[in-house]
C-alpha cells in the first residue's frame, strides 16, 4: 500500500500520496475494527483462488471489481480480459499472500504518520473495499487528506471511468 511507504520514506522523498480504493485503514473486521469485513470475506477470496485461480480471476472483474453485476452496467469483455491476464502472470502464492496483506494490515499509524498532502479517491459502489470502512475512516487520520467520493463508481474506476479519475488526479498533481 503506498501510504505504507509514504510514510516510511526519507523526508523530501514524497511530495504527494494518491489512494484510489485503498484499504486504509483496515479491512478485516476485529475487535478494533468493529466495520470490517468478516474474516469469513477473505477465507473465500483465499478458497477460490486455491480452487481455481484462472476461474476467480474471471469472475471477480467480470462482477464487483468493475461494477459489471450492476444492473444496466456497461461490460466491458477487453478489462475483465486483461485483468485475467494479469492476475494469470503472476504468482498463485503471491496472490493468495496478497489476500492476507491487504485485508489484514493495519495502516492506521501510517495514515497519522503521513504529513504531505493525501488525495483519498473512492467509489461510493466500491463492492471490493467498502467505503465506509475505508476512505471514510482514513480521512478523520490523516494530517492533510483530502476526500473525493464518485456517486456509483466501483473499485475499478480508474479503468471504468479514467475521464473522471484522470482529470481529478491531474487536479491534485497541479495544485
Amino acid at each position: 500500500e503506498a501510504i505504507h511507504y509514504a510514510a516510511r520514506a526519507k523526508p523530501g522523498r514524497v511530495a504527494k500520496v494518491v489512494l484510489i480504493g485503498a484499504v486504509p485503514p483496515i479491512m478485516v473486521k476485529s475487535a478494533k475494527n468493529p466495520g470490517g469485513l468478516p474474516i469469513e470475506v477473505f477465507d473465500g477470496f483465499r478458497a477460490a483462488l486455491a480452487a481455481n485461480r484462472a476461474q476467480f480471476y474471471k469472475e471477480v472483474p467480470a462482477g464487483p471489481f468493475f461494477g459489471f453485476n450492476r444492473p444496466g452496467a456497461k461490460v466491458s469483455q477487453g478489462l475483465i480480459d486483461n485483468w485475467w491476464r494479469q492476475g494469470m502472470e503472476g504468482g498463485a502464492k503471491a496472490h493468495y499472500d496478497c489476500i492476507k496483506a491487504f485485508s489484514e494490515t493495519d495502516f492506521t499509524d501510517d495514515l497519522k504518520t503521513v504529513d504531505v498532502p493525501v488525495f483519498l479517491m473512492h467509489g461510493e459502489d466500491d463492492q471490493i473495499v467498502p467505503i465506509a470502512d475505508s476512505a471514510l475512516l482514513g480521512i478523520k487520520l490523516l494530517k492533510k487528506g483530502k476526500l473525493k467520493t464518485y456517486p456509483g463508481l466501483p473499485h475499478g474506476m480508474a479503468s471504468t471511468h479514467p475521464d473522471i479519475v484522470n482529470a481529478d488526479l491531474l487536479a491534485f498533481f497541479k495544485a
